[in-house]
């Protein structure tokens, strides 16, 4: 976790700090929006703005800088990378096509869309947003080909699951770096992430999803061959492992179109499915860990035996090394892939997260300038004087950053980093609640300054004015949801 500043590595007065912070945050949001600059090097530049403008030495700014970067990667990059490496195993495997087979399979009709938003939830655990998309589109739109349920009551449910999970459940990076950020406990915060987005996923998906799709009418566009073969969307599966995972076909392309509402998975290189168990045990086993932790540190004192070996198997990068090493066993070895291919497997998960990784460093240098040059201080002090909710203050500053930039990580680090000082003078509870109203305000509104807008928007064939209605009014809908259900628990923890 990185620390708070011991000393401000400026002493310049209140308007200055508050100049500072607005010019440094004004630098990366008009870098990133209207110069299109990569956010790694915005955030850099932003950095050394609000360092300069405050008052500080420019060795003091770098290396407050520096430090943050180092603190976020040790903390958080790790974390990021071991959970790719599980989306990997999860995506190369087939495991995640035997799950969205068996589930999608075994109901029909209206149950369809909650199917959706179920399975997107599940594999929305270990998986970034982009490769969930990748590995359900093609399924929503040859299930909407074969059924009449309508492509929008399928595709919002799905994409609703799998965004509510990216915003608020660790380990995503967004939720980890808030976390991290506001000294957060990471067993409560799940907890907490979990119950808030149960609600979130059924009202923006099969809710929203069936009301929007009377009044945006869809057709369905044409299903590529290979979710794989999108590669105009640059959300591919990781490339460096054995190749595809398990292909789905419209049974009417067959020569014997029995049974046309199934999807059917074929085999590849002689590859066998690891089964739907084996898939769900390595999703959920470090989720389990990390939740048996936070139940252990709130109904165990401290110094049981038993709380401290949950502690140890429930922190974070256990748990998910954990993840890891079952997925290596339970999907790799199970569909049959030798140790070389394995190996590669699990390394080419970690070129396409290098950038994600980078933007995270680099927040977390942003986030450590804005504390140490008591930029937070400044912040939490205005806010306790106008009597503005902690949790209320977070959620607006990540809406305000994520409508400017079209980024919800860069929103989840800049609002944590402002709010960090308040989080000191609440209860680890009430911090936990804090990260989920951060991470449910990087989520509002997403339009066309977001990747995430124009890859729904060509995936599902629409205009960015049915983008808009759609995919935006849901994002929409998780950040409100989301907010709500985190007031909701505040009143009862």
């Amino acid at each position: 976790m990185t620390p708070l500043a011991a000393e401000a590595i400026t002493d310049a007065g209140t308007g200055q700090l508050v100049l500072a912070a607005v010019l440094g945050i004004a630098v990366v949001v008009l870098l990133i929006a209207w110069a299109k600059w990569h956010p790694f090097l915005a955030l850099i530049t932003g950095s050394g703005v609000l360092g300069l403008v405050a008052g500080a030495a420019p060795g003091a700014t770098i290396d407050s800088f520096t430090t943050g970067l180092g603190n976020t990667v040790g903390s958080v990059g790790v974390l990021i990378a071991l959970g790719s490496m599980i989306g990997a195993m999860l995506a190369e495997s087939g495991g995640a096509d035997g799950i969205v087979n068996r589930i999608v399979n075994g109901v029909s009709g209206a149950a369809l869309p909650w199917a959706m938003a179920g399975v997107a939830a599940l594999i929305g655990l270990p998986l970034f947003f982009e490769v969930g998309v990748v590995l359900l589109v093609p399924i929503v739109l040859l299930v909407a080909r074969r059924t009449d349920v309508g492509l929008l009551r399928l595709g919002i449910p799905a994409l609703a699951g799998l965004s509510v999970l990216h915003g608020l459940v660790p380990p995503h990076p967004g939720p980890l770096v808030a976390i991290s950020s506001l000294n957060a406990d990471l067993g409560l915060t799940l907890m907490f992430g979990l119950v808030c987005a149960i609600p979130t996923v059924i009202i923006a998906g099969p809710v929203f999803g069936n009301f929007i799709a009377k009044r945006v009418p869809l057709p369905v566009p044409a299903l590529l061959e290979r979710a794989g073969d999108r590669s105009d969307s640059g959300a591919d599966r990781p490339a460096s492992g054995p190749a595809g995972g398990q292909d789905f076909v419209d049974r009417s392309d067959l020569s014997n179109p029995s049974e046309p509402g199934e999807l059917v998975d074929e085999q590849v290189r002689g590859r066998r499915n690891p089964g739907f168990w084996a898939a769900v045990l390595t999703i959920l086993l470090p989720v389990a860990l990390m939740m048996a932790r936070g139940i252990a540190e709130v109904v165990l004192p401290e110094g049981d035996a038993v709380r401290t070996a949950f502690e140890v198997i429930g922190e974070p990068i256990v748990a998910l090394l954990a993840g890891v090493f079952v997925a290596m066993w339970a999907l790799g070895y199970r569909a049959g892939f030798d140790r070389k291919e394995t190996s590669a497997v699990l390394g080419g998960a970690l070129p396409p997260i290098a950038g994600i990784l980078l933007i995270v460093a680099a927040g977390g240098g942003f986030k450590q300038v804005l504390v140490d040059a008591g930029v937070g201080n400044v912040i939490a002090d205005a806010a306790q004087d106008a009597n503005i909710n902690a949790l209320l203050l977070g959620w607006l500053v990540a809406v305000g950053i994520r409508v400017a930039t079209g980024s919800a990580t860069v929103a989840t680090i800049t609002a944590a980093g402002i709010v960090a000082p308040l989080a000191t003078t609440l209860d680890s509870p009430t911090v936990a609640l804090l990260a989920l109203a951060i991470g449910s305000g990087s989520l509002f509104f997403s339009h066309v300054n977001d990747a995430g807008f124009w890859l729904v928007k060509e995936y599902f064939g629409m205009t960015v004015g049915q983008t808009i209605k759609t995919w935006s009014v849901m994002e929409t809908i998780i950040s409100v949801v989301g907010f709500a259900c985190v007031m909701l628990l505040s009143l009862v923890v």
